[in-house]
């Protein structure tokens, strides 16, 4: 009985088929609009999460000032000593590396670039686990004296030296002559825009020294060797610094420790409502195109009145008739779904690679496209089926 009224809707599809296709157009273009929107929202978390973890796991950052939307309180800056008091008096802790960071023209040869030069220390790098693949780490003397040695990002690299290896080559950094020790692993592009790989690093004295001119200290990266200590560490920090900057009971604090996991889970929630929103709102082309087919088979049963009559008339049950015209309804919807569903994935493949996200397939939004298409066809295909098995046979046969 089923499989028969299956193939009498795929007939009466086939006979109309301009009719059915447009019919089922709110439904392909709902279906498809839903699964790109999760798709590439999906994907852009991933992107930014992946962005995040780049920085470093576990990785805490302690910065002057309270950073808030729009504003920043400014506070006195920290120095050497706050970052050496942190590695001994706090535990579990796996790197602490202050860091200072300048604007500042580099140049080697007849070639020059404008990029970040940061001071620190190796355990900077640490922290950020961020890898030397050419060359090597500052020693413990160049550190400690602030010798003039630097550590290129990829993209200095390129942009200075080429394809040639710049190990032991001289370059200037402002007005700085600099021996270039070492070359950082590719980080590539951020999310946010930045260039990852647009740095150079050198020994935190040198460019206090030399760049700065004085010994302030405005970051502290710190790395944490187990992910569950994270929280409890952030507070032993919090609690020191503000032991070491006088902060009475109930001032607030001027400085601000921010966890990078905190920042990763705010960033997924974000695009997760955003994703949220714009589905719901795509979701809408669903709702006009289940009136779309609630319409279309209403005018289908005033047409095949007289045929329906006959039926009646010659021993088909309510119930088969009923049968016959919401299975129309959703094989209808759920043809829609499936078009919806091809389109959908092909969009947002195409889309993800033109803005350079991964595409991230949700199996999940798939399954429920179609089952929420088939519960379309039988939610707005009922009332006109339901209209059609109710017909008085003698009266739809005396139908024109």
């Amino acid at each position: 009985m089923i499989s028969n009224a299956f193939f009498l809707a795929l007939r009466e599809i086939r006979n109309n088929l301009m009719r059915a296709g447009l019919t089922t157009l709110g439904i392909v273009i709902g279906v498809a609009a839903v699964i790109s929107m999760v798709t590439l929202g999906s994907g852009a978390s991933v992107s930014v999460t992946s962005d995040i973890a780049s920085m470093g796991r576990n990785l805490l950052i302690l910065i002057p000032g309270q950073r808030k939307p729009g504003t920043l309180n400014a506070a006195s800056p920290f120095d050497s000593d706050d970052a050496h008091v942190i590695a001994r008096e706090i535990s579990g802790l796996a790197a602490v590396a202050p860091a200072i960071s300048r604007s500042a023209v580099v140049v080697a040869g007849n070639k020059n670039r404008t990029t970040s030069v940061t001071g620190s220390s190796n355990d900077f790098f640490v922290a950020r686990e961020w890898n030397v693949t050419l060359g090597r780490n500052f020693s413990l003397t160049e550190e400690r004296s602030g010798k003039s040695v630097c550590i290129l990002g990829q993209t200095v690299r390129k942009e200075l030296f080429g394809t040639q290896d710049p190990i032991g080559a001289r370059m200037r950094v402002d007005k700085i002559s600099c021996e270039v020790i070492g070359v950082l692993e590719s980080k590539g592009q951020s999310t946010f825009g930045s260039d990852q790989d647009d740095y150079v690093i050198m020994p935190l004295k040198a460019v206090q020294r030399r760049l700065a001119g004085n010994t302030d200290v405005n970051m502290i990266w710190i790395s944490v060797r187990d992910a569950s200590y994270t929280d409890r560490a952030k507070g032993d920090i919090e609690r020191l610094m503000r032991e070491r900057r006088h902060i009475v009971p109930g001032a607030s604090d001027d400085f601000q420790v921010n966890d990078m996991q905190e920042v990763t889970r705010m960033v997924e929630s974000t695009t997760a409502i955003l994703t949220a929103f714009l589905s719901a709102v795509a979701a809408v082309s669903l709702l006009v195109g289940g009136i779309g087919i609630m319409n279309i088979m209403l005018v289908s049963v005033t047409e095949r009145t007289r045929e329906i009559g006959i039926r009646l008339a010659i021993g088909a049950r309510e119930r088969d008739v009923l049968l016959q015209f919401l299975i129309e309804a959703v094989v209808m919807s759920a043809l829609g779904g499936l078009i919806g569903i091809t389109i959908g994935l092909a969009g947002s493949a195409i889309a993800a690679a033109a803005l350079e996200l991964p595409f991230v397939f949700e199996p999940g939004i798939v399954a429920l496209a179609v089952v929420f298409s088939a519960a379309v066809g039988v939610g707005f295909g009922y009332f006109p089926a339901r209209r059609a098995a109710r017909l008085d046979p003698i009266e739809a046969l005396r139908h024109e």
